[in-house]
């Protein structure tokens, strides 16, 4: 790899030594940079392509058949679940949906039209969580890319914890849906095929009003919920971010529609 001229044998000797080492640290130094260029290069792609979902309110007709309406999201109805919102001030930001013991937290956040965003905000939840003593994998799985996570617990004893969660993530045309799966489903993904196939169906109503990219999109309540409000005390701190959802307690009881079908 390097050429220079040598003035005797010993020279030559000395100097293929040293190119043998540099030619090592080459090649580490390498393995870095493609690790990290092919991070770079999954932030700031336009949308990708979905085929399978999930949808925009545009590409679905009776888009409210077979869903719940949540306003800003149309989210499949599934035997035996129950949707639990999650609340930020007087608005509602996520839903929840618990299927025995699994659960799949859903969230829409506006996006700039040519440019998604999950690949920033996959760096940026990643991050957070390291930051918090957690641990944090990447991986590429039915959803496309996304975030296999350990993360720091305070248990209901008071005792330090670790949770799994997973994130996955699409972009959509000026909108951004993220989902976060916790429970049996994130331990065994075998066992998360109906909570992704969830995901993919799920509806995201972006609507026509101005809004400033990251900004959340604004739930609301079906008409003929049936709400339940829960006193179970909340056992962990805030999340890192907005996009990390509630990864430390995802099943931590809001108010609930208890009957969904």
């Amino acid at each position: 790899m390097f050429r220079r001229r040598a003035k005797s044998e010993d020279a030559v000797d000395q100097i293929e030594g040293e190119e043998a080492l540099e030619d090592s640290e080459d090649v580490a130094g390498v393995d870095s940079v493609e690790e990290d260029d092919a991070e770079d290069a999954r932030v700031g792609l336009p949308p990708a392509p979905r085929p399978d979902g999930p949808w925009d309110s545009t590409e679905v007709e009776d888009a409210a058949e077979g869903r719940v309406d949540l306003g800003g999201l149309l989210v499949p109805g599934v035997d035996g679940m129950e949707l639990r919102v999650e609340v930020a001030g007087d608005s509602i930001v996520a839903a929840t949906l618990v299927l025995g013991s699994s659960a799949i937290q859903l969230q829409a956040f506006a996006a700039p039209r040519s440019e998604g965003i999950w690949g920033e905000v996959r760096q940026e939840i990643a991050s957070g969580i390291t930051q918090q003593g957690g641990v944090v994998d990447e991986e590429e799985g039915p959803l496309g890319w996304g975030l296999r996570a350990q993360v720091p617990v305070q248990l209901p004893d008071g005792t330090q914890g670790v949770q799994l969660v997973r994130f996955v993530g699409c972009d959509g045309p000026r909108w951004f849906l993220r989902g976060v799966i916790s429970g049996q489903a994130a331990v065994q993904p075998e066992s998360a095929g109906v909570l992704e196939q969830v995901f993919r169906e799920t509806v995201v109503v972006r609507g026509e009003t101005p809004m400033a990219p990251r900004d959340p999109i604004v739930l609301k309540l079906p008409e003929d919920a049936q709400m339940v409000a829960d006193g179970m005390p909340q056992q962990q701190s805030a999340p890192a971010n907005r996009f990390s959802g509630d990864p430390m307690n995802p099943f931590e009881r809001g108010p609930e529609i208890t009957e969904v079908r």
